[in-house]
């Protein structure tokens, strides 16, 4: 369990939870800036670049590899292999949006939202309304550096402002959504950072907001060992006093390594979804990115498929 987290804790965009955030962004931006793209988020490199200086600043940076090859290779190719699966993630439930569209349902709940520009760089049809929930501050900061841009939302966007350990779905009521019609679901980057206790609660509370017919994504958590972990940390640490890298936020603190952590897809089958689940790893052999294979070095609990989440959606029977 993590030993930086509280029940009562908060955040804004570059602290605790928030920060990590920006690092996904900026992850989105250097795929979107790539030869070759999996996914198109022009607004991306927008709101990292608000946000301000930090780690995430050094991974937009076109010699970052060279850099880390020559400080440590192997967390080089484990950082370009998190790269590919950020791009992987963002790319499977883009597709999964674009799923839920096709079959009717125009009603979307993203939980935790952070700096996804879904609402904003997604192709919605007329109808379509985007609910946000997510901290205050984050969602703040989004919609005003977006309007300053003049980015415009392409469907209908509502913010959420609260916590999701709080009551919610009191808000989300609030602000207009209607549990009689089917709803696409996405909780993406939300898991790890939630005990295995709130999480059981969270799909709960969806399940009982979810008319039939509604879809629901989610990214689960990994598994690491807690030795791995630790030398995991101990290595980036090096890299980042060499990068000059002041380290504000340990993201492995933040995150629940919670052993009674229930499996998503067996859990929303047993609670009245039918669900199907991808292994993050077959998903980025199947588009070409996963490059662990060729790097014999990288030790072998790194490159283990349980070691990356699962891609798991399910329909509301």
């Amino acid at each position: 369990m993590s030993s930086l987290r509280t029940d009562d804790d908060t955040w804004d965009i570059a602290t605790s939870v928030g920060s990590t955030a920006a690092m996904v962004a900026a992850a989105r931006a250097a795929e979107t800036a790539s030869a070759q793209p999996l996914i198109d988020d022009p607004y991306a490199r927008i709101l990292v670049d608000g946000v301000g200086g930090g780690s995430w600043s050094y991974m937009l940076e076109d010699s970052v590899f060279e850099r880390l090859e020559k400080i440590d290779p192997e967390v080089a190719v484990i950082f370009t292999h998190m790269l590919g699966y950020q791009a992987v993630r963002t790319h499977f439930f883009d597709a999964y949006f674009a799923g839920a569209v096709s079959a009717g349902i125009r009603q979307v709940v993203i939980l935790a939202s952070g700096l996804d520009s879904r609402a904003y760089r997604l192709t919605w049809p007329e109808g379509t309304v985007v609910f946000e929930i997510d901290q205050p501050k984050v969602l703040e900061y989004k919609s005003t550096t977006l309007a300053a841009h003049g980015a415009e939302p392409a469907a209908v966007r509502h913010e959420v402002p609260v916590d999701l350990r709080f009551d919610w779905p009191a808000v989300l009521l609030a602000q207009g959504f209607d549990p009689a019609k089917p709803t696409a679901w996405l909780a993406e980057g939300l898991l790890m950072y939630l005990p295995a206790e709130a999480q059981d609660r969270l799909f709960e509370t969806v399940t009982g907001l979810s008319a039939p017919g509604s879809r629901l994504a989610a990214e689960t958590a990994g598994n690491h060992s807690e030795d791995r972990r630790e030398e995991m940390r101990e290595r980036f640490a090096r890299v980042a006093d060499e990068f000059g890298i002041e380290q504000t936020v340990d993201v492995s603190d933040l995150i629940y390594h919670d052993p009674e952590r229930a499996d998503v897809a067996e859990w929303l089958a047993a609670h009245g979804w039918t669900s199907t689940s991808v292994r993050s790893t077959d998903e980025m052999r199947r588009l070409g990115r996963y490059t662990l294979d060729a790097a014999p070095d990288v030790p072998a609990d790194i490159r283990a498929d349980d070691a990356f989440s699962e891609f798991v959606v399910a329909t509301r029977d």
